[in-house]
């Protein structure tokens, strides 16, 4: 394993969203902290309390999960693909690096972007809620969990797109629809039949209320029903992706 290479690609990776932090940390803190803002405090006069939560801590946790995410995919989607339109992707393709220390550095740079949006809506969140953290580890869990998973698909959209159209075609039509749909703003159990028995399909529904298990202690389904969605999404998103990178599907000229 080339452990220095590994390395050298993850300080790459940190210094390239780093040099524009209002771009690629400011800019989507503001907009997670809207989200909480215009929310929370328009329906929390008419909802006070959601599965006995004050409405203000029960988003939270869905707006870190959102926040984490998403910028976890941006993060190693746009920067492998953006080698690929630049044609530098060679360079990493003749380094001493094999498709399990590409796939890390990627990974590793995207998580550490996805966890320091995450973990800054976090600390906003609690200027207004205060500090809840109701069993540390599972949050933990769900947080590096999911930060890996959407890493791992950013990286297999990279791979697989060839315009700009196509890198943003899973964030906006798949990962926007699901996460707003995912419980983040109510409760998914208080829906009129047949759309709550319909949000079951809706994987975003279980790592939201994992995370919220983890910060508040009360979640409307088992986390760990969402642990294991998250486990086999990663691990086949992870097989695939390793796969792609040691063939160089749509990366080699």
């Amino acid at each position: 394993m080339n452990t220095l290479g590994m390395k050298t690609l993850l300080t790459k990776e940190v210094r390239r969203f780093m040099r524009v932090p209002g771009q690629t940390v400011l800019s989507p803190l503001i907009s997670t902290s809207l989200y909480f803002l215009v929310f929370g405090y328009s329906l929390s006069g008419r909802v006070s309390e959601v599965e006995g939560v004050p409405y203000l801590q029960f988003i939270v946790p869905g707006l870190v999960f959102m926040g984490l995410a998403n910028n976890a995919f941006l993060n190693s989607s746009s920067s492998l693909f953006i080698t690929k339109i630049q044609g530098t992707v060679v360079d990493l393709l003749v380094a001493p690096l094999g498709p399990f220390e590409l796939l890390a550095g990627f990974i590793a740079g995207a998580m550490v972007r996805g966890l320091l949006v995450g973990g800054l809506t976090w600390l906003v969140a609690m200027l207004f809620t205060g500090f809840h953290l109701e069993h540390a580890l599972a949050t933990v869990f769900f947080l590096l969990l999911s930060s890996y998973t959407f890493s791992v698909l950013g990286v297999l959209a990279a791979v697989w797109a060839e315009k700009f159209e196509q890198i943003n075609f899973f964030p906006t039509f798949v990962m926007l629809p699901l996460t707003f749909l995912g419980g983040i703003f109510y409760s998914v159990r208080e829906l009129p039949s047949p759309w709550n028995h319909v949000s079951l399909f809706n994987p975003m529904v279980y790592m939201v209320e994992g995370l919220r298990y983890g910060m508040l202690g009360r979640a409307g389904f088992s986390p760990v029903v969402g642990s294991g969605i998250l486990l086999a999404v990663a691990l086949v998103a992870t097989g695939v992706a390793w796969a792609a990178l040691r063939s160089g599907y749509k990366l080699k000229a």
